[in-house]
């Protein structure tokens, strides 16, 4: 029984839509200069604790936080500040307009996070990768060229081009594949299972696993000498119920687990992710160097750092701004 709920899309209903016309579209440059001046206080909170990201200073690589801590202050500030865009955003929060971070690709190029307000896209971390862009950027959603994750061969087309990376199929750890099908390895040879983002796990486990068995059946499976260290890796117990692997052995886990009628919800969610979390993260070093093994929590390397921030959601549920 399916019933984690899919990602919400991008667009609008008729309602947001509405209220866009009614409160936002008229005062743009006037939310503009709202979004600037709280990303202006978001900067002097990051920018003074910022370690530099691929040696590049704030708010090079900050996307994720930049966005997480002005939507933070989002309704605090509509309703403190008097200006002619908080009042605007105040007004359609009141009507019921709704305001939440999103997560996507962007103009097919690489990961995003920015906020949905009612009909708008608005980012507030538009410098992050480009500083010479403008700092803040809103456009109506359907000119954004923001579209969500389609499936895993979509991600991973992504992530081997935005972050550098390969993309396999978990074909090591069948047990866990149908909700993290995906095996990433970076530039450094650092090896993750991915991913614990509530998003990706909405994606693959919204739809009886689908999504996942298409993967892990068609997807490149990871090289013999990953598949044997990541296996070992793992505690006991993981290993104990993962005696086959193989991709067969994934796919089956997927179909075995939509015809046993579990209750797919956010429980077994959390329960899937208390597994994933003791999944540890590695590198593959040299043959004559012992394999190091690392908590993903203390990894350093770029990519790493990469695909925990642009991922970063909470398990379960949407976090809404609304009056």
């Amino acid at each position: 029984m399916t019933l984690l709920k899919p990602p919400e899309p991008l667009g609008a209903d008729r309602f947001q839509a509405a209220l866009t016309r009614r409160f936002l579209t008229p005062a743009l440059a006037e939310l503009e200069a709202t979004f600037l001046a709280l990303r202006a206080k978001t900067d002097r909170v990051l920018e003074a604790q910022a370690a530099a990201r691929r040696d590049k200073p704030y708010p090079y690589g900050y996307c994720l936080e930049i966005t997480l801590d002005v939507f933070a202050g989002l309704r605090a500030w509509s309703e403190a500040a008097d200006s002619p865009g908080t009042r605007a955003l105040k007004a359609f929060l009141k009507n019921g307009g709704e305001a939440r971070p999103v997560w996507g690709v962007l103009r097919g190029r690489y990961f995003q996070n920015a906020m949905r307000l009612g009909a708008l896209y608005v980012d507030v971390a538009n410098d992050s990768v480009d500083p010479r862009k403008a700092k803040v950027e809103i456009l109506p959603m359907e000119d954004s060229g923001l579209e969500l994750v389609r499936d895993g061969a979509h991600f991973a087309d992504i992530a081997e081009s935005y972050w550098g990376v390969r993309a396999y199929a978990n074909t090591a750890l069948p047990s866990l594949a149908p909700l993290f099908p995906i095996i990433l390895v970076d530039p450094e040879e650092r090896v993750l299972l991915h991913s614990r983002a509530s998003y990706m796990m909405r994606l693959f486990g919204s739809d009886g696993f689908r999504r996942s068995e298409r993967w892990l059946g068609e997807g490149p499976p990871p090289p013999p000498h990953i598949v044997e260290k990541l296996r070992a890796a793992c505690p006991e117990d993981i290993r104990a119920a993962n005696r086959a692997f193989g991709a067969a052995a994934a796919v089956d886990a997927c179909r075995k687990l939509r015809a046993s009628g579990v209750r797919i919800d956010a429980d077994w969610a959390e329960g899937m992710g208390a597994l994933f979390d003791r999944v540890p993260s590695f590198r593959i070093l040299q043959p004559q160097r012992p394999t190091q093994i690392t908590p993903a929590s203390n990894l350093s390397g770029a990519a790493i750092a990469d695909m925990d921030r642009t991922n970063a959601r909470p398990g379960a549920g949407i976090v809404r701004v609304a009056a």
